[in-house]
């Protein structure tokens, strides 16, 4: 604090040394706090040595951002709800439903994706449709592939492939009967690294039959795929060709014993590629929701968002913690400016359930950022570092219309927002003709000629108001590390959670807001 507090003046208060400022910014800001855990120990933690899934690529059906923040999360959310022995998912404002869809599809999740618009709701119904379609069609594609491809070689060594293949299910009976033990791997074990608490589970020397059968179909569907690729190597026309011409009857018998297993392996994994479930459902969450009332079926599960807008990502965390049934939660937020704040206003709301702050220490100090500062938060400093310039034009006209505003109309405040009209306006008298409109703020008061008096008036700071601009970049990380730590200060404070941390998910520069929230509740937890 001593050699930061030179960029400002003790008297007036103001910047005087804008790279102190910068340097101030940089060393607050969650990148160098060391205050996250890195994904990789994460991944490594939960699934030990095993191998991710294959399978279907998102950047065939989405756009570059979306493909990238898809198929990084949707990795990491099997990997838990595999390491919590979970099957059932929701996916809190799920939008148009990329994730839940992947999840459904790439990972035989069952998935509930929970979205307060209607019209989001029915197009993800219509977009899973497809997304079916097209996932069946990317599958057969791979498998004619391999199969056109395999022949030769089934051809070229029909014996040693045969015993590959008996060497495979032998591995697979004995992956049924050894998975059971893999939720009994304590995290600290295999990462220390990693900052997780010990999770306690329950002894067992012996397993029971009943035992044996519900772990091997827990985890049936995850071996059907690990293995699906090398099955569909040697179809099983040809394992029947060339075995009846090579063995004798007693091998033969062996032999189509194997033979019928794995294609029973097979014909499971395809069905379950196929029945994917996903349930788009239409309900507005908060606080107090009833998870019970939207999801009949709810049974032991996760919750997940992908970019949970103001409160609903506060929100989420706390019904997380409420839920006995959800055992873990990973969850990304944005759109801080919609955040609601305790003490913003000074108007007492006992009962309101607020977005911001969560956990008990910034309460006590009354902590309150303020929309401006939540704004800036939402600034991608990343992208701008790489050449992305900021909209300074758009900007402009915006602060020159909130003058117009003010002046000559003497709003200083309103419930109604302008929106993306600079993209559609032609000048700028045109931009404030339209928004005027918007604002239902009558304009035939306020002739050409005076709107293009503020324009002139003001036109020679738009390069001050671009330094402002970039000012608040600088300073975005570093609001941004309050919400954030003060969300994982909240799930610190309670006493049912296994592990808590921060985890960052995404290339900031494809998606700026890239950091996750991520808990596991202890597993005594009921």
């Amino acid at each position: 604090d001593d050699i930061f507090s030179g960029a400002f003046c003790e008297n007036s208060e103001k910047l005087i040394n804008v790279h102190l400022f910068a340097l101030a910014a940089k060393y607050y800001s969650l990148s160098n706090l060391g205050a996250c855990t890195p994904l990789e120990d994460v991944l490594e933690a939960l699934k030990g040595d095993s191998e991710g899934a294959t399978g279907i690529k998102p950047d065939e059906f989405m756009n570059n951002k979306k493909s990238h923040e898809v198929q990084v999360m949707s990795e990491l959310v099997d990997n838990i709800a595999n390491y919590c022995g979970i099957k059932q998912v929701i996916d809190i404002g799920s939008g148009k439903g990329y994730l839940s869809s992947f999840l459904s599809m790439q990972y035989n999740l069952k998935v509930y994706g929970i979205d307060s618009s209607s019209s989001n709701t029915n197009g993800a119904h219509e977009r899973n449709r497809k997304l079916k379609k097209h996932w069946r069609a990317y599958q057969s594609r791979g498998r004619v592939n391999l199969k056109s491809q395999s022949l030769e070689k089934a051809n070229d060594r029909p014996v040693e492939s045969e015993i590959k293949c008996k060497t495979m299910n032998e591995e697979l009976l004995n992956n049924a009967n050894s998975l059971q033990n893999q939720d009994q791997v304590i995290i600290q074990d295999l990462v220390p690294s990693c900052g997780f608490t010990e999770m306690a589970t329950p002894a067992t020397n012996t397993k029971t039959e009943a035992d044996l059968v519900t772990g091997t179909q827990s985890h049936e569907t995850k071996l059907s795929e690990e293995v699906l690729a090398i099955l569909n190597v040697l179809p099983a026309d040809a394992v029947e060709d060339f075995s009846s011409s090579h063995y004798n009857c007693g091998e033969l018998c062996e032999e189509e014993k194997v033979q019928r297993k794995m294609t029973s392996l097979k014909t499971k994994a395809r069905k379950s590629s196929e029945s994917n479930l996903y349930f788009p459902l239409t309900s507005c969450i908060t606080a107090e929701t009833e998870l019970n009332d939207i999801i009949t079926d709810l049974e032991d599960c996760m919750m997940v968002g992908l970019h949970t807008c103001g409160d609903l990502a506060a929100n989420t965390l706390r019904i997380f913690t409420a839920k006995p049934e959800i055992k873990a939660v990973c969850s990304v937020g944005c759109c801080y400016h919609l955040l609601s704040e305790q003490f913003e206003n000074q108007e007492e709301c006992h009962d309101q359930v607020w977005g911001f702050p969560m956990c008990q220490y910034l309460k006590n100090k009354g902590w309150c950022c303020g929309r401006n500062a939540r704004m800036s938060a939402c600034l991608a400093l990343e992208r701008v570092a790489v050449g992305q310039v900021l909209p300074t034009e758009s900007l402009f006209y915006r602060a020159v219309l909130q003058v117009i505003i003010e002046e000559i109309y003497g709003v200083t405040k309103s419930d109604r927002h302008v929106g993306k009209t600079f993209s559609k306006s032609s000048s700028f008298i045109d931009y404030v003709r339209r928004s005027l409109k918007k604002l239902e703020l009558d304009d035939s008061k306020l002739p050409d000629s005076c709107i293009m008096d503020y324009y002139e008036k003001y036109k020679h700071r738009m390069d001050e108001l671009e330094a402002f601009n970039m000012l608040k970049v600088v300073l975005a990380p570093c609001i941004e590390v309050v919400i954030l730590l003060d969300r994982l200060c909240y799930l610190k404070e309670q006493k049912n959670i296994a592990w808590s941390g921060l985890v960052k998910l995404f290339d900031p520069v494809k998606s700026p807001r890239c950091y996750a929230v991520i808990a596991l509740k202890n597993q005594s937890c009921s």
